[in-house]
């Protein structure tokens, strides 16, 4: 059978199943059974729609419902109001009605834009998430955080709207470059951090294969990155409090981000950089011993993923975009650091003159 897995997100009436295997663009019920009516419009982008457009538009058709397709630029640059605009102009345009399906094909960018057009058009219509790269299955699609960015922050605005389903085909791999598939493991290697150490310790086993692209290694690290965030959404969907653990790394990387300009550093690249500053403050603050540092950054290197934040940028700029962050509280900046291996915790308290030192010079 080419679904592996089939994982379910327990929110109550807004729970919804994540199917993880291969050849999945190719079952046409696996789609259309989570379509609220007969139309639909699939957003995608310029790099997607020639390998996996013409798939989903077969399933569609399959079961006659009529559908729209969105062909997007791709790059973070262009997670903008402006692109969540030309979506709803043509959903406008075509008369879809509240019962049509947004469908989101693409990576993170795509379903974040996606799925928050999906939220504000007509105060909210169906959603699926099919992401295709190894980022996308294992974060940004499953939880629903979806959004735009701003100049000023990323994913600054948005809201929390849960997808129908999710379909994670792990034959979409074969095709993503190697760089994507290592920003894909950053998250990865984010989850046995945060969550589970025994998960760290398989991924130190086998990321050489991972790296490589086992399909049948990838699509087990999808699935228990999918087991724990689902865990951690369940009991706190909004991220008032638990959630906010899966934002390791990510002050610091979305700060990264901003400075450098969108696309330029890749999320996970820039997360990858941020989990080593988080480290970096829990060992001053003698949360964690020196074994992790080391440990982290040899997994890293090995995901073939930076350790260090770009050059030229300075304390003073961390500082400013960090002070955006949605974890800020009345001016104090929260981050998710390590109480151990396995373990995270989101926090104030820590020295500031300690963020100083963790910052560049």
């Amino acid at each position: 059978m080419p679904i592996k897995h089939t994982l379910n997100v327990d929110l109550g009436d807004r729970s919804y199943p994540i199917y993880i295997g291969n050849d999945l663009l190719g079952q046409a019920d696996l789609i259309t059974q989570h379509a609220a009516g007969k139309s639909a419009l699939i957003v995608t982008n310029s790099t997607v729609a020639p390998l996996y457009l013409k798939a989903v538009q077969q399933a569609l058709d399959a079961r006659q419902i009529r559908h729209d397709r969105i062909i997007l630029d791709d790059g973070e640059q262009f997670k903008t109001m402006a692109s969540v605009e030309t979506i709803i102009d043509l959903l406008l345009a075509n008369r879809h009605d509240r019962r049509t399906t947004v469908i989101a094909l693409g990576g993170g960018v795509i379903g974040d834009i996606a799925g928050f057009a999906a939220s504000i058009y007509q105060r909210g219509v169906n959603f699926i998430q099919i992401p295709t790269t190894l980022l996308s299955q294992v974060d940004s699609s499953v939880g629903g955080k979806t959004g735009v960015n701003h100049p000023l922050g990323k994913n600054m605005v948005g809201a929390f709207y849960q997808p129908r389903c999710v379909v994670a085909d792990t034959d979409s791999f074969t095709t993503l470059p190697a760089r994507e598939l290592s920003a894909g493991l950053a998250e990865v290697i984010k989850y046995g951090l945060i969550y589970d150490a025994e998960f760290f310790d398989w991924l130190e086993r086998n990321i050489d294969s991972l790296k490589g692209g086992d399909t049948d290694l990838l699509a087990q690290a999808v699935l228990v990155s999918c087991q724990i965030k689902a865990r951690v959404v369940e009991q706190d969907e909004r991220e008032s409090g638990l959630r906010a653990i899966l934002n390791l790394g990510h002050t610091f990387g979305h700060a990264i981000e901003t400075v450098m300009g969108y696309g330029n550093w890749l999320h996970g690249e820039a997360v990858a950089a941020g989990m080593v500053m988080a480290i970096d403050l829990s060992i001053r603050e003698s949360w964690i011993d020196e074994s992790v540092r080391e440990r982290s950054i040899s997994l890293l290197e090995r995901a073939a993923l930076p350790v260090a934040p770009p050059a030229g940028i300075s304390a003073d700029q961390f500082l400013e975009v960090m002070a955006i962050d949605k974890k800020t509280i009345d001016g104090n900046i929260n981050l998710v650091l390590l109480r151990a291996l396995g373990e995270a915790c989101v926090t104030g308290g820590y020295d500031h003159d300690k963020l100083l030192q963790t910052l560049p010079g």
